[in-house]
């Protein structure tokens, strides 16, 4: 069970690393298999469904996107906890954005949405 302790924590973490542009550290949080969906990839990867699944499609994904923004910044407004995920609600780059992650028993995350502000 996620408690709000372990929700902030892997909240800091996570922007930490996006912040110092780590991707290591950044794919450090997921299984090797996670999926991530996000209405940028269509557009970014000419990807249709708006999904990825593994961490070397993602990780090139990522690459893209921190090549992108150099200044990339995240300020963490709030996090919530729900029965085995988090939400991370956050400023970026697109504005007010939120991220939900759902996380195995080893507090790893296997699947990923990011929403924007669009």
């Amino acid at each position: 069970m996620i408690d709000s302790q372990l929700a902030n924590e892997f909240a800091n973490h996570w922007v930490e690393a996006w912040n110092s542009h780590d991707l290591d550290a950044i794919l450090s949080h997921y299984t090797d298999d996670f999926e991530m969906s996000s209405p940028v990839i269509v557009g970014t990867m000419n990807e249709p469904s708006g999904k990825l699944k593994g961490k070397e499609i993602i990780r090139a994904y990522w690459s893209k996107a921190l090549a992108k923004y150099p200044d990339l910044y995240f300020e963490k407004l709030h996090v919530l906890v729900g029965v085995g995920s988090v939400t991370i609600i956050y400023n970026g780059v697109r504005g007010l954005s939120a991220e939900v992650f759902h996380s195995n028993n080893q507090a790893k995350v296997y699947a990923a949405y990011a929403h924007y502000d669009l």
